[in-house]
């Protein structure tokens, strides 16, 4: 009788070592000295940001530029306008309600935080949250780029090719492709425009709230290489495409579990009251941090939304790995998947349920369960964007729960399952994850 025997080490192609052990993941995604896999980066048909920058150091300068925007300091300074977006959002959800229509949450989300990264980056909102439609060339592009991740991880030169097809052809096979281009174009011109603001005689630098992150790509003291308008585009293109789909995306499976569980509903609820007393009681990041129960539930919605689920190999080209008896010679690509650690039954025991309170159990017994939450990587290449990210998803989370009642309209476990990788996780058939719902009450007390 023949015996299968499972290794968690296996050769994915002729280069690249994927390894299965939620265990082993802080030794691939680590501080060490590590280059990103030039086969891997195609993926995402771009190759002069900060993201799919290859080597090391030129990594860590790129995102020194950024650093300090998304510090936990920095993030906590945005309080005030994230909460003007969040509270326009319940704005709108509540039109809706008073209206009779149904809330499409997950372009509520991906509107919400569309305006706050825009407002961020360039010092003026893009306004998605007031399109009667929610409508939103970022996620557009994003959606396409998806679409065509694995068409450039196989033919990295097709990007030269998309670049030049006329945009009315693209748009006759592709309707997104209207996004695609819009924000390209958009993005284009925002940095055509603050590189010539920044290069004008006597131009001086703002300082504090006033200075964005294109300000500091442009900043004169920035090598001029470094400003070159395709470097700029592409820069920009992934800063807004990932600071507006990934939380909108977490966000939107959070609150497809809220909502189809109203237990889990009514007990973060019930903490929220303690420090909201009224629904619109004003509250803080910091406050928010401390509710036991609200951590499990937005640390849930980052374990289920698969946000990133593609291979993500990194490459220590100076120094061998030890993986058991094996030992992983210099320079060879070593990937893991978030979604085999996030639905491992051995850490998350019936791991596609939606249980805050195992974050709390694992607390009380003093395991460190956060190991495993590798929505954001680890290492050197951590999503810059983390901060902001959590404090999206702490305000956004609390005021949906402590002021709208909601019942989940034509929305099912299968809007938002996981049946195929397009960088992220995606339904059979569809390229985004969405989700609807009725508004039943706007909540007075």
């Amino acid at each position: 009788m023949l015996q299968m025997t499972v290794s968690p080490i296996v050769r994915v192609n002729h280069r690249e070592l994927h390894i299965k052990d939620p265990d082993y993941y802080a030794e691939v995604y680590s501080s060490r000295k590590q280059e990103k896999d030039f086969h891997a980066v195609s993926a995402y048909g771009m190759t002069h940001s900060m993201i799919t920058t290859l080597d090391h150091d030129h990594h860590r300068f790129r995102r020194s530029l950024l650093n300090s925007f998304f510090s936990k300091r920095a993030v906590a300074s945005l309080e005030p306008m994230v909460l003007e977006k969040v509270n326009r959002a319940a704005e709108r959800i509540e039109e809706a309600f008073n209206q009779n229509e149904l809330v499409p949450f997950d372009k509520v989300f991906a509107a919400v935080t569309a305006d706050i990264i825009s407002k961020y980056s360039y010092g003026r909102s893009v306004h998605y949250l007031e399109n009667k439609d929610y409508h939103n060339d970022f996620r557009d592009f994003g959606n396409v780029a998806g679409n065509l991740s694995h068409i450039f991880t196989f033919l990295p030169g097709m990007m030269g090719v998309v670049k030049v097809i006329p945009e009315a052809w693209l748009q006759a096979v592709q309707p997104q492709a209207v996004g695609f281009f819009s924000m390209r174009n958009l993005v284009r011109d925002q940095s055509l425009a603050m590189l010539k603001e920044t290069r004008r005689p006597g131009y001086k630098s703002p300082e504090g709230a006033e200075r964005n992150i294109f300000h500091a790509l442009c900043d004169p003291a920035v090598p001029e290489k470094e400003k070159e308008i395709e470097r700029l585009t592409e820069e920009g293109l992934g800063v807004l495409a990932a600071g507006t789909e990934t939380t909108a995306r977490t966000l939107t499976v959070g609150t497809y579990y809220l909502y189809q569980d109203k237990s889990v509903l009514h007990k973060l609820r019930q903490e929220l009251k303690e420090v909201m007393p009224e629904p619109d009681s004003p509250i803080t990041w910091a406050q928010l941090e401390k509710l036991p129960y609200l951590n499990g539930v937005i640390n849930e919605s980052l374990r289920l939304s698969h946000t990133l689920i593609m291979r993500l190999p990194r490459i220590a080209k100076d120094q061998s790995l030890a993986y058991g008896e094996y030992v992983i010679p210099p320079g060879t690509p070593v990937s893991m998947i978030s979604y085999f650690i996030h639905l491992d039954p051995k850490i998350f025991p019936d791991p596609q349920k939606f249980d805050p309170d195992r974050w709390i159990r694992a607390t009380e017994m003093g395991e460190r369960l956060s190991k495993y939450n590798v929505s954001f990587t680890k290492g050197n290449r951590i999503c810059l964007g983390m901060n902001l990210a959590y404090i999206e998803l702490y305000h956004m989370f609390a005021t949906m729960a402590r002021r709208f009642d909601m019942d989940l309209h034509n929305t099912t476990f299968d809007n938002i399952r996981v049946d195929r990788e397009f960088g992220p996780g995606l339904p059979e058939g569809k390229n985004v994850i969405e989700g609807y719902a009725k508004v039943t009450k706007v909540l007075t007390e």
